[in-house]
């Protein structure tokens, strides 16, 4: 997901480089879109691995 969001945000540098006003803006709110999601992930990714804990060994 973070990969998308990185691809989306050269997408937009180079779409508002070449003078693409509305594809730079609709790219860069795409990359935002996933940025955030991916950050929201990976916290609940994070509080789940600290709940669960390690399993004891048998």
């Amino acid at each position: 997901m973070l990969y998308w969001a990185v691809v989306f945000f050269i997408v937009a540098i180079i779409a508002a480089v070449l003078g693409f006003g509305g594809v730079a803006g609709a790219a860069a709110g795409i990359a935002e879109i996933l940025f955030f999601v991916f950050l929201v992930l990976l916290v609940i990714s994070l509080i789940m691995h600290v709940v669960r804990g390690r399993a004891p060994r048998p």
